[in-house]
């Protein structure tokens, strides 16, 4: 075998090894060593408050650190204190309505059976009492396969339920402790950041430093226009809901278009979570002309989501259109929800790398033509 190959396969194998040991170093890592991660990035986040503090007000570094994680935990509270207002006095009001819809449902669904499912049950019933012996016994052996099989749905639905509460109720103090350690892993980590970034960068060559920096700046960018992003996506639709519902003059109309923007966040149902259901009521209590403004809001809603969401993502974060999409939808065919996040993410990391000749650098390794930077 030609040398050249030889050493190029070898160098090939090992980039691919290192790679590998990386993900799944950085994968079984982060399980134990995420309220530290949780801790870096909210420190990473408000360190442009920090240095406001330190620099320009002339405050100590751990007193600016206290300063701003009690101030972002102020506004955070503060702000969920009204929403939560909003939402209890909505829900007040739901729970005086909701009933009285219900019974109009249960009414509808009676008169459904009375009028069309019994007439069609008996109808049903005489062409299945003059049917032969057999091919009864094979209608019934199927619906009795059918009751099995959702039989067994439901049980398997119900006992997932039920074996989930002790896991959900056992999160509540462990969410405790994660928040009481991220709080402390924020206040080191920000205390010490310059400290810290220059003992870190000891351990990296220097061209590694360089590319790193760039790669992170890029993903500093990134995030924030994310974030950016579907803050933008999200204010857009309540403020279009907000107008659509005092247009037909709907009762609460605030409360209905916060939680419609917030539940526009779930990828596919969306807002559809919402108005689905809420136009059928409608259209069951005969209030046709809501029904029809609904839809129309809706609709409204969805189509300015489609357009705008690839143009807004790929504006924040510097990628084009229709990769910022294929990055979406097979973020989230992969990963679910958090694919939303994963996809443009990962398109970043990658399109950064490109750019700053990481790429090339290691095809150069595996070519044999440099070597490791030192």
């Amino acid at each position: 075998m030609n040398l050249t190959y030889l050493y190029r396969t070898i160098r090939f194998m090992v980039v691919l090894i290192a790679t590998i040991l990386l993900f799944v170093s950085i994968f079984y890592l982060s399980k134990v060593t995420y309220p530290f991660i949780i801790g870096f990035l909210i420190a990473f986040l408000m360190n442009p408050l920090v240095n406001f503090l330190q620099f320009t007000c002339k405050l100590p570094r751990a007193f600016a650190v206290i300063v701003s994680i009690l101030l972002i935990l102020s506004v955070f509270a503060g702000l969920l204190s009204l929403l939560i207002a909003e939402i209890v006095a909505g829900t007040a009001y739901l729970g005086e309505v909701v009933p009285k819809h219900i019974d109009i449902i249960i009414r509808y669904i009676e008169d459904l059976f009375a009028g069309q499912i019994i007439p069609l049950y008996n109808k049903i019933s005489q062409t299945f009492d003059n049917l032969e012996t057999g091919q009864q016994d094979t209608i019934m052996s199927n619906i009795n396969k059918v009751g099995e099989q959702v039989g067994n749905v439901m049980g398997d639905f119900l006992q997932s339920i039920f074996l989930n509460i002790p896991i959900i109720l056992s999160w509540f103090p462990n969410a405790a402790s994660v928040l009481i350690f991220s709080l402390l892993a924020t206040f080191f980590i920000s205390k010490d950041w310059v400290r810290l970034s220059l003992k870190f960068g000891k351990f990296f060559p220097s061209k590694w430093l360089i590319s790193g920096k760039t790669v992170f700046f890029e993903l500093k960018k990134a995030l924030f226009g994310f974030l950016k992003a579907q803050l933008t996506l999200v204010s857009i639709t309540t403020v279009i809901i907000l107008i659509g519902l005092l247009i037909l003059r709907v009762d609460y109309a605030i409360t209905i278009a916060l939680l419609t923007g917030i539940v526009d966040i779930i990828p596919y149902l969306g807002t559809g979570l919402i108005f689905v259901p809420w136009i059928i009521y409608e259209i069951i209590t005969g209030q046709i002309v809501l029904a029809i403004g609904l839809s129309v809001l809706y609709t409204i809603v969805l189509v300015q989501r489609q357009i705008m969401e690839p143009k807004i993502l790929s504006s924040n974060i510097g990628l084009d259109p229709l990769a910022t999409l294929i990055s979406l939808f097979v973020g989230f065919k992969l990963f679910g929800f958090i694919g939303l996040i994963i996809g443009p993410v990962s398109l970043v990391i990658i399109t950064t790398l490109h750019r700053v000749n990481v790429f090339h650098d290691i095809w150069r390794f595996i070519k044999g033509e440099s070597e490791i930077p030192k």
